[in-house]
């Protein structure tokens, strides 16, 4: 419901539409004067999309908190047991993938937010193309990694 809320406020109220990977834009908009950073699409929308993303790492911040389930950790499960790389290995295997990510997104004109929450609810064909898009390649991913690279390597 709140992301609902969200998404109708922004739309009816200042035409925006409610997606996260602008916000890193944004971020950088603030510390880097390439003219990319500068254009209109990503400064006009400062005065919202900072507080939103302030909101967003602070509310997981305080919903794992008052959880009582967070403590920072380098253990990563089935990860370390299959790859086992230490903090260096595991902080490029992050970069790499933050990489994939950013590239992905900024291919597909958005992120999974501003496609799958906002693009869906609106019946736009390209967000349902994307979407379906993120879900193939997340999925197929899964499988790769679980079915050929863990055995390759002896994870459980």
């Amino acid at each position: 419901l709140g992301i609902a809320g969200v998404t109708l406020a922004l739309l009816l109220l200042d035409s925006r539409r409610l997606g996260i990977s602008t916000g890193f834009e944004d971020i950088c908009s603030l510390v880097l004067p390439a003219p990319y950073f500068q254009r209109a699409a990503v400064v006009s929308g400062r005065r919202w999309r900072l507080p939103l993303l302030a909101g967003l790492v602070l509310g997981g911040f305080l919903s794992a908190v008052l959880g009582g389930g967070w403590e920072p950790t380098w253990r990563l499960g089935v990860f370390d047991r299959a790859i086992g790389f230490g903090p260096a290995g595991k902080l490029a295997w992050m970069f790499v993938g933050g990489l994939f990510i950013g590239f992905g997104t900024r291919l597909a004109g958005g992120c999974t937010s501003g496609h799958g929450i906002f693009g869906l609810a609106n019946l736009e064909l390209p967000s349902l193309i994307t979407t379906l898009s993120f879900m193939a390649a997340g999925i197929a991913t899964t499988q790769v990694v679980y079915r050929v690279l863990f055995p390759l390597v002896g994870a459980p």
